[in-house]
């Protein structure tokens, strides 16, 4: 199991294991927001209920100015996992403009891509198959995107992420 690390401005700063919390739980380094009721830590001396989000005791500046390195995962997450043609899921990434042609490995380059499209259009760009692009290729912006398992949080964090994000 894993849990959701908050700093002192409630934003989030990382996803560590169960084992991790506990131990920064205990140093005094942070403090239980929520907890799973059904799946209790018990050691000789202390039971405690297995923390899912826990709150950091001092201000710790989340991460800026890191450039997202490019990855096939990252273009997929990117795109939501859509092809960005025909908009069905999509399990690779293809090069609007073909590498032949001089298209590099770039994030205004790569979009996510289903098979039957991605063999379908080959060495061409979209406008000689007069197709047209669902979305429009960028570079994610820095923030939380660095936390992939946002991607899908679990449900106890959900409350903490809203407020995050609204903030």
């Amino acid at each position: 199991m894993k849990t959701l690390v908050l700093n002192a401005g409630y934003e989030p700063m990382s996803v560590v294991s169960f084992r991790r919390a506990v131990v920064l739980v205990l140093a005094g380094k942070a403090t239980v927001l929520a907890a799973d009721e059904a799946v209790p830590v018990r050691s000789e001396h202390l039971a405690m209920q297995q923390p899912s989000v826990i709150i950091l005791s001092r201000y710790v500046r989340p991460p800026s100015g890191r450039s997202v390195a490019l990855s096939r995962r990252g273009v997929l997450r990117r795109d939501g996992f859509k092809c960005a043609y025909c908009g069905v899921r999509a399990s690779t990434v293809d090069h609007v403009l073909p590498r032949s042609r001089g298209g590099g490995n770039t994030w205004q380059n790569l979009v996510a891509c289903c098979r039957s499209c991605n063999n379908r259009k080959g060495n061409r760009t979209p406008e000689e198959m007069g197709w047209r692009l669902g979305v429009k290729p960028e570079a994610p912006r820095a923030g939380q995107w660095w936390l992939r398992d946002l991607d899908n949080p679990a449900e106890s964090w959900r409350p903490f992420l809203e407020y995050s994000f609204a903030a």
